[in-house]
């Protein structure tokens, strides 16, 4: 269902992908004058309850993190996907989307995501 939302939200101009689990991506262009509106759109929408086929309807959350090349100061997409990972945290469970700055880039990770995070263990040691 989210990805149907996400979907319908990034137009056809953009890429979705699923990153496992619960997690999705989006690279697509948001005029800088739009993002924050953009944002806040994708997160009213992500919050609208999911109706089962028996007609019961399910309360949703979601967290959003973005990252914008020109706020960030890289076109490097893996230093993106870092940036987003890390400002999703910071406004975990605000009901805002958080767009990265540059400290966002900066934080530690491993394969692109915030260190520490299921998935993000060293070789050789459990997560």
């Amino acid at each position: 269902m989210r990805a149907d939302r996400l979907t319908a939200w990034a137009g056809p101009d953009a890429a979705v992908g699923r990153l496992g689990g619960d997690e999705f991506a989006v690279v697509l262009h948001l005029p800088r004058g739009r993002r924050e509106i953009r944002l806040a759109e994708l997160v009213r929408m992500l919050r609208i309850p999911v109706v089962l086929d028996d007609g019961q309807a399910l309360d949703v959350a979601a967290s959003v993190g973005a990252a914008a090349l020109d706020v960030i100061g890289t076109r490097d997409l893996s230093v993106a996907q870092r940036a987003a990972d890390a400002a999703l945290y910071d406004g975990k469970h605000s009901g805002h989307a958080v767009l990265a700055t540059k400290e966002h880039a900066t934080v530690p990770s491993i394969n692109s995501r915030r260190a520490g995070r299921p998935g993000t263990a060293v070789w050789g040691r459990a997560a």
